[in-house]
């Protein structure tokens, strides 16, 4: 009580399998659609694009830093300060303790040029979820001669006084009394800490 058609293709073919195990299709090839979605990726290996570094950086303007809402904490006693771009930039532009202006300290970032040539910017990009987003935060130095872009250095030195310090007119600048290479930190796309021996 099968019938006659039972165990047959489809299209007619014989009923080589009885079980149903051969749908009318070859499993053995990739569908198309998968090549399709594979394309894309296979176009990245060939055409990465290039890291993030000085060339995005010198081509936007360093990021709104938020503004801190609570205060600040007291500094800590450390000399030279390890301090990241943008807690610099948030005490010279907001701590109206001005306890930055009086104090050295040290910070990491890779060498960005500045242009007409006062100076270069130690800079940090910061990626929060992807390149797309990615955003930079800088601090202008001044005092010593530019290493070559894209070089990673740990900087120290004292606020470059311009306009009011702990308001939005003061100066995101430093004067430099020492700059030294420094390896690329794991956490490149973020803004940390220097690593200081």
């Amino acid at each position: 009580g099968l019938g006659p058609g039972y165990g047959r293709r489809a299209d007619g073919g014989g009923g080589e399998d009885v079980h149903g195990h051969d749908h009318g299709h070859d499993h053995s090839r990739v569908p198309r659609v998968a090549w399709l979605l594979f394309l894309p990726v296979l176009s990245l290996l060939f055409y990465a694009p290039p890291a993030l570094g000085s060339y995005t950086a010198s081509r936007e303007p360093a990021r709104a830093v938020a503004v801190e809402e609570d205060g600040f904490d007291p500094l800590p006693a450390t000399s030279p300060l390890p301090i990241t771009l943008t807690d610099f930039t948030q005490r010279v532009q907001q701590d109206r303790s001005r306890a930055v202006g009086k104090r050295t300290v040290v910070m990491t970032g890779f060498v960005t040029p500045a242009p007409g040539g006062n100076g270069w910017y130690l800079t940090r990009i910061i990626v929060s979820c992807c390149a797309a987003d990615a955003s930079s935060v800088k601090v202008l130095v001044h005092g010593a001669a530019a290493p070559k872009a894209d070089t990673w250095v740990n900087v120290t030195g004292t606020w470059h006084p311009g306009g009011t310090l702990g308001t939005a007119s003061a100066a995101v600048a430093l004067d430099a009394r020492s700059v030294a290479k420094a390896p690329q930190p794991s956490n490149a796309y973020m803004d940390a800490l220097p690593l200081t021996s």
